[in-house]
């Protein structure tokens, strides 16, 4: 028996079998003629039937030399593919990106930095998965998600935490409050307005919130409590209250409600992109185009 088959053994034959020459198939191949013979004959002694018919005039191939080049040919074809593939993967160029993050998020600049991360890495599937904050931590450590954002990250050590972008805090009144008027709300109106609020157990940021006014000495009201950050601009308009919102959730506005910032100092609505300690390429990728894009992002949605 000769020598166990290798990938080189595959591309000398398949060589030789395009230029039906020894001596044409060294050249393209950069090697000299006789380890190429010497490589064939292995192949050959490998299999146990000639690929070749030689003569001093002419190589042609045998009927099982016909045969074997297609399937050679397949082989080489998978070994380039594959090894393409793992290149792009290693350089976060390919694979999937799955994404967890909340509605309220999404009103922000989010959308647009997916849309663009898509269109430069179009062999990257992204996927967005829709979901409460606390189940997104849980996704990210069982590796179910790769990336997150959120507003209110915990600490943990498990997790690596990156600001995305800033985000102000907002009050959304109703249009014919009182409060309409002005240029900016003091967080102090919530003594004695009425706070329409995202649930307590279920909004670690709508409890950041709560115990913020608290340090300031006194507790909100709250009037409604609801899952969706939508539901706050609604409920508003409805005449439940006012709410303390993030700056994009009051867009697009709504006709019968007028958003003020919060005048400082008071807590953000920074938003967050969380990842596991042990990131990949892909996650990488994705935080270096929040770096360059989030900053022109921003300002276009803070001039709608």
């Amino acid at each position: 028996m000769g020598r166990p088959m290798e990938l080189r053994h595959l591309r000398y034959f398949a060589a030789v079998a395009e230029h039906l020459s020894f001596t044409a198939a060294a050249q393209s191949l950069g090697v000299s003629q006789p380890p190429l013979s010497q490589q064939i004959r292995d192949l050959e002694v490998e299999i146990g039937v000639n690929l070749f018919e030689r003569s001093s005039r002419r190589v042609v191939l045998t009927a099982a030399g016909e045969d074997f080049l297609g399937n050679a040919r397949a082989v080489l074809a998978q070994v380039a593919d594959a090894v393409d593939r793992a290149r792009t993967i290693g350089t976060g160029t390919a694979g999937i990106l799955n994404i967890g993050m909340t509605s309220s998020v999404l009103a922000g600049p989010a959308g647009c930095l997916i849309r663009a991360f898509e269109q430069r890495f179009r062999a990257v599937d992204v996927r967005i998965h829709e979901m409460a904050p606390a189940d997104q931590i849980a996704a990210l450590k069982a590796n179910r998600t790769d990336l997150s954002f959120l507003r209110s990250p915990p600490e943990d050590p498990d997790l690596v935490a990156h600001l995305a972008w800033p985000e102000r805090l907002c009050v959304a009144v109703p249009r014919e409050h009182t409060l309409a008027a002005g240029r900016s709300v003091a967080i102090d109106v919530f003594r004695s307005e009425p706070l329409i609020s995202l649930g307590l157990e279920s909004s670690r940021f709508a409890a950041d919130i709560y115990q913020a006014c608290i340090a300031r000495g006194f507790t909100p009201s709250i009037s409604q409590q609801v899952r969706e950050a939508s539901s706050l601009i609604n409920l508003v308009a409805a005449g439940f209250g006012l709410a303390i919102i993030p700056e994009f959730v009051g867009r697009p506005r709504h006709p019968d409600v007028v958003v003020l910032p919060i005048k400082p100092p008071f807590l953000s609505a920074d938003v967050y992109a969380l990842h596991h300690q042990r990131r990949n390429p892909v996650i990488d990728n994705f935080l270096g185009l929040i770096r360059e894009e989030a900053p022109g992002l921003i300002a276009r949605f803070q001039r709608r």
